[in-house]
């Protein structure tokens, strides 16, 4: 299945910072979405962008496959919580996501407690790393296919003293976030640059989801008006 998923990405599906016109103002209007999760922080940003949607708890077995890359792995992920949810919506576009911050080809989940939280601190600690958010549709295309496709953004940690990291720790933030902190929260006094989109890094691509539905929906137009 997955396989099958990755061949419905097209090379454009997967860049999606090129600017390009859009071709109607039906491409604007959005598209209501089945958000197959519970982060507060990717139903924050569709609410912050004025997207319409309805949320949907799933849960998967989050393991990784041995060999498997941070890329595959966060659209593996993606498309396994999308499609957990497509089932109970046969006539709706679901939105699966997924995001893992990346240090050295290591990929940092969520602290198991706070000691751990304490060690990834001093790891991101004057480092440069990486943040990935995969990305699934389901329902926006002409089969039950999914369009999958993710994001990178790169993040600069301030060096953190001792101090500086008991506090975190002790507000409780990090405990919950992917590589131990939150940009948009308390976290934010301790990120000095980032390269990419903001929005991916608290954990959904705006414009990568926005490019994906667009392209998909023109696409099927297309596809609908040259069919014999």
């Amino acid at each position: 299945m997955e396989e099958s998923l990755r061949n419905q990405i097209s090379k454009t599906s997967r860049d999606a910072t090129g600017e390009r016109q859009v071709g109607s103002a039906r491409a604007l209007n959005l598209p209501r979405i089945v958000l197959a999760s519970t982060s507060p922080r990717r139903a924050e940003i569709l609410r912050t962008v004025g997207w319409p949607f309805e949320t949907f708890p799933v849960e998967v077995d989050e393991s990784r496959n041995r060999g498997e890359g941070a890329q595959a792995y966060v659209e593996r992920l993606a498309c396994e919580k999308a499609g957990a949810a497509a089932p109970n919506f046969p006539s709706r576009i679901v939105l699966g996501a997924d995001t893992v911050v990346v240090v050295d080809n290591e990929i940092l989940g969520k602290p198991e407690d706070e000691s751990q939280a304490r060690r990834i601190l001093r790891d991101l600690g004057g480092r440069w790393h990486q943040v990935l958010t995969g990305v699934a549709l389901i329902g926006i295309t002409n089969n039950d296919n999914a369009i999958v496709a993710h994001a990178a953004t790169d993040v600069k940690f301030a060096m953190m003293g001792e101090a500086e990291i008991d506090w975190y720790v002790s507000t409780g933030e990090p405990m919950d976030k992917a590589g131990a902190y939150a940009i948009q929260g308390l976290g934010a006094r301790f990120i000095e640059e980032i390269k990419g989109e903001y929005f991916n890094v608290m954990g959904l691509p705006v414009r990568l989801l926005y490019d994906l539905i667009t392209r998909a929906r023109e696409e099927n137009e297309i596809s609908r008006t040259t069919s014999p």
